[in-house]
């Protein structure tokens, strides 16, 4: 059976001393999922276990934007990002996720570990517009690889233009 992708415009909301925890494999795969991952997403832990994390993704959340965090953790860098994602059932909720890769004894990466916390309503508010103008990018272009090269080169440029050398540094200064 199909997983039914609609949407119900419902925000779900978790409390600000709640952490959503989960762990994925090399290619996205969860591991580990925490009893806060499982009550917000409202999917059942055996449905999360093994599934890729992007059954969260929800349609609003640009594409660029989970290329940058992809490349950065690739690379050994940690994360922060907001972040929306879709519930099983259609309904959605921000997060501020903090995502860090683990390394074995040899140096190698081996998995990813994310943190994700309720993000302050303003820095939600600052996020929604450029993620609007990022995602309307990606649906505009000729096909999907252009689509993604096209708002990642808007989201550099955003960044610059606002005076950061990073989206982490924006990310961290609007949530303060």
């Amino acid at each position: 059976m199909a997983l039914d992708r609609s949407l119900t415009n419902v925000e779900r909301t978790f409390q600000w001393d709640d952490v959503i925890v989960s762990k994925t494999d090399l290619a996205g795969k969860i591991t580990y999922a925490n009893d806060v991952f499982i009550g917000i997403s409202g999917y059942a832990e055996d449905e999360l276990l093994g599934a890729p994390h992007s059954i969260l993704r929800h349609p609003a959340m640009p594409r660029c934007v989970f290329k940058f965090l992809w490349d950065r953790i690739g690379q050994g860098h940690e994360v922060f990002a907001y972040v929306i994602n879709r519930a099983k059932n259609g309904d959605h909720y921000w997060v501020f996720a903090h995502v860090t890769p683990c390394y074995d004894r040899a140096g190698n990466i081996v998995a990813y570990h994310s943190n994700r916390r309720v993000p302050k309503a303003e820095a939600v508010a600052t996020v929604k517009p450029l993620y609007e103008t990022l995602l309307g990018i990606e649906t505009r272009a000729a096909d999907r690889k252009a689509g993604m090269e096209q708002s990642f080169a808007a989201l550099v440029k955003t960044i610059g233009d606002l005076g950061f050398d990073s989206y982490d540094r924006l990310v961290m200064t609007i949530s303060r």
